[in-house]
């Protein structure tokens, strides 16, 4: 009898123990998307969905950890066949998303693993990463100190192209019997960053400064290193926004200096939100060369290149029309800023994108868009071809986050 009660006693106190230090969620979220698209007489239908499981918990009293993946599954728009052996059943491609452990011990923060990361900006570098970062928390800000590694990530899911050569890799299909490592992973480079942020005004108004660096790993050795500032000031139900970037870019021996900016006038009340926005990223000329970003971020929602040569005119507007429905408009134009090219024809055109919103419970999410993109608006774009059209596309997206 006493040994019956010593061994509930242990399983108490280990159950107890376990508990805890780990305190466990798990969940499960599917993310589905289909567009149709098409430029002049030319269409496509697309689909692409992830399944995401995640578990999350506690360890302790001071650490956290998270761990998702995903199960990815995107036809072929073009109605290309893949090469043999090239993809799994379903054109399924699995990858490990963000999987970290964090931990603080009095004013100073630990994250390890697969984490997201943001610059200033936004658009410098931005996702999931795999490496380190130390944070101490002061009453002058938060400074951290972070270094990352990319081979590792998805390359659909690291959005890394700087180069050419790298922009056709992200596009090809994935071979898992012949050239898996080359054809799943991204491009290998290493990140570091310096970063600084400073909440005031009630945590509203928020001042961000990083120092970055990108080292290219590869063959290439095409380095860069960036200084980003922003800031973000309320005024009543208006708010202010104003960033920039420096960049250098090494390409060989060559050392040569880009430029970027944006600005943003906000104003919102319960049930709207507008916004007038614009940014600027330098093209080559005889005094700098076009804005490089790590991620390649899009700018649009039709048209969507990459911040890099170009200017951004853009307005967006959400009105929430009940508790679970809202519409949003977004009307942009685009302009191009490399001199060397366009010799004068700097108007790419604009475009305008509607979205729906309907959330009809915390764990659904049903969104559907469309809009054009109209070179016709500009003269950068060549008169022959398809140059002139305008294009067009229209998506839903489903949320399910099942528990």
């Amino acid at each position: 009898m006493r040994m019956i009660d010593e061994k509930k006693l242990f399983l108490t106190l280990l159950f107890a123990i376990c508990n805890s230090l780990f305190a466990v969620d798990v969940g499960l979220v599917l993310d589905q998307n289909a567009g149709y698209s098409g430029t002049g007489g030319s269409t496509a239908f697309s689909y692409k969905g992830v399944v995401i499981p995640r578990v999350t918990g506690l360890i302790g009293n001071a650490g956290d950890f998270y761990i998702s993946a995903g199960l990815n599954f995107k036809n072929d728009p073009e109605g290309n066949n893949p090469p043999s052996g090239s993809e799994l059943p379903l054109g399924l491609v699995p990858e490990l998303l963000r999987a970290d452990i964090s931990w603080r011990t009095g004013n100073t923060g630990f994250t390890v693993g697969r984490m997201a990361y943001d610059d200033p900006l936004g658009y410098i570098a931005s996702g999931l990463f795999d490496g380190a970062r130390v944070s101490q928390y002061t009453n002058f800000g938060t400074f951290s100190v972070g270094a990352w590694y990319t081979g590792f990530l998805y390359k659909k899911r690291a959005h890394i192209a700087m180069t050419e050569k790298e922009y056709t890799a992200n596009n090809t299909t994935v071979e898992y019997n012949k050239d898996f490592f080359n054809t799943y992973f991204a491009t290998r480079r290493a990140l570091a960053a310096i970063d600084w942020e400073h909440k005031g005004l009630g945590n509203k108004a928020i001042a961000r400064l990083s120092l970055l660096g990108q080292f290219d790993l590869s063959e290439e050795k095409l380095h860069s290193q960036y200084l980003a500032g922003k800031v973000i000031i309320p005024v009543g139900g208006f708010s202010i926004d104003a960033g920039g970037c420096f960049e250098l870019i090494e390409a060989g021996k060559e050392i040569n200096p880009a430029f970027a900016a944006e600005a943003a006038f906000g104003w919102k009340n319960p049930v709207q939100y507008i916004s007038l926005n614009a940014k600027y990223a330098s093209g080559a000329n005889a005094a700098l060369s076009a804005f490089l970003p790590l991620t390649t971020n899009t700018q649009g929602q039709v048209y969507r290149p990459k911040l890099s040569a170009i200017a951004v005119l853009s307005m967006d507007y959400i009105a929430r029309l009940h508790e679970t429905f809202s519409i949003g408009i977004y009307p942009a134009y685009f302009m191009l800023n490399d001199s060397e090219s366009v010799k004068g024809n700097r108007f790419l055109g604009g475009e305008i994108f509607g979205a729906l919103y309907w959330s009809p419970a915390p764990d659904i999410s049903i969104n559907f868009g469309g809009g054009a993109y109209m070179p016709s608006l500009g003269n950068a774009a060549p008169t022959s071809s398809l140059g002139r059209k305008t294009s067009w596309r229209a998506e839903l997206n489903v949320v399910l986050s099942l528990f």
